[in-house]
């Protein structure tokens, strides 16, 4: 059975850290490109990073750019996503997705766009208070 269970979701303040972590199982982890999204009530969800496990090449949306990294334990089969200067506009639900092979993202005027999706998480809440 595939699973990708997201953690680490928290109430923070302005100018806060978090650090998101997406644990995969039911599939050949290595052979994935793990992604992390989020939606805010209201809106459309938007494609935040994305990083190929195989060359572990990342991408990020401009909006995160320098506050955000993503990283693979391998070992662990996990995802993070750290988040760093928070602010109450990074207030969604995050989600981990996965897909096989490559991150399938294109780019326009600095926002990161993702092609389709095979599996995902449940989401976990980061809420940032002003």
């Amino acid at each position: 059975e595939v699973q990708l269970v997201e953690s680490g979701g928290a109430l923070v303040q302005d100018g806060g850290s978090l650090r998101l972590s997406c644990t995969a199982s039911g599939f050949t982890f290595d052979d994935y490109a793990i992604g992390w999204f989020r939606q805010a009530p209201g809106k459309e969800r938007e494609a935040v990073s994305c990083m190929s496990i195989r060359d572990g090449r990342t991408h990020y949306t401009d909006s995160v750019k320098g506050r955000f990294t993503i990283s693979s334990d391998n070992a662990k089969n996990t995802v993070n996503l750290q988040m760093n200067s928070l602010k109450p506009g990074d207030t969604a639900v995050y989600y981990c997705a996965a897909v096989p092979s490559f991150c399938p993202v294109v780019y326009y005027r600095g926002v990161m766009h993702s092609g389709e999706f095979k599996y995902w998480g449940q989401g976990t809440q980061v809420t940032v208070s002003s």
